[in-house]
């Protein structure tokens, strides 16, 4: 092995230190977690899991979270597209304050924004349900898509516009048929990085649900009691939050590495 190969593995190791560390309590008690330093569990359970998979509101936690998360993506996407097409494609007054304005929404804290949807949601009688949620959260994740699909739209040779619409393509047809393959890299970039924010995001998720559409990580918060927090049913549930994320990054791995090529991620 090669000495220049050893601080790369060095360095991986050291990122995956802590998700094997979260994997292996999973398989403990809490007493055994409490008792001292181990690396492997000494005593493997499948306890933590059952808990998880039997108890409804646990399960229903992870059902909650996928749900608002998948509305959210396809809401932001669906509605960024358009959006960036503007920007990249026509000038009009006032386009740059317009973008940067989208931007600062994006670099605001979730909590200034917690109490105004709180009230609003409630007034109108959308609050604990998935709407709720990923409404919110496309305060954020539209203005990133925003940003992310302008840039791969810049790219694409405005010739390629004018040539369809010559050759009698309309509107809906050249964007859907041909623009959107053409920029198929963003778009997935765009859906990752909502799908991201959407699924880890705690504060605007915990504030606008109750029962109903609570997600996984408010329901993590119940395992305290006054023995303490239940290690091995949290490092379980923590594990089980890292597949959902895992899965979108195998997805469009490829996509991510467009997107760092052209400078926009």
């Amino acid at each position: 092995m090669q000495k220049r190969s050893i601080v790369p593995i060095l360095y991986i190791l050291f990122l995956l230190l802590p998700i094997y560390w979260l994997v292996a309590m999973s398989f403990k008690t809490t007493n055994e977690i409490l008792s001292g330093f181990s690396l492997f569990p000494q005593t493997f359970t499948l306890d933590n899991y059952k808990v998880i998979f039997t108890d409804p509101s646990w399960y229903w936690g992870y059902i909650n979270s996928i749900s608002y998360v998948t509305i959210n993506t396809v809401i932001s996407i669906l509605v960024a597209l358009p959006a960036a097409y503007a920007f990249s494609r026509y000038r009009f007054l006032g386009d740059k304050q317009l973008f940067f304005w989208l931007l600062t929404n994006r670099m605001a804290p979730a909590a200034v924004f917690a109490l105004p949807f709180f009230q609003l949601y409630s007034a109108v009688g959308i609050f604990d349900t998935y709407l709720a949620v990923a409404l919110a959260h496309c305060l954020f994740n539209i203005p990133l898509s925003v940003w992310i699909l302008e840039g791969f739209m810049g790219g694409i040779p405005k010739e390629l516009d004018e040539t369809a619409f010559v050759d009698g393509y309309s509107f809906p047809r050249f964007f859907a048929t041909i623009f959107i393959p053409s920029i198929k890299a963003g778009v997935g970039v765009a859906a990752f990085f909502c799908f991201m924010f959407s699924w880890v995001e705690l504060l605007l998720a915990k504030t606008l649900t109750a029962v109903a559409a609570k997600p996984i990580a408010a329901t993590m918060t119940k395992t305290a009691s006054s023995a303490g927090y239940e290690l091995g049913l949290l490092a379980a549930a923590g594990t089980l939050t890292i597949i959902p994320g895992a899965i979108v990054i195998w997805f469009v791995r490829n996509y991510i590495a467009k997107g760092f090529a052209m400078g926009r991620v």
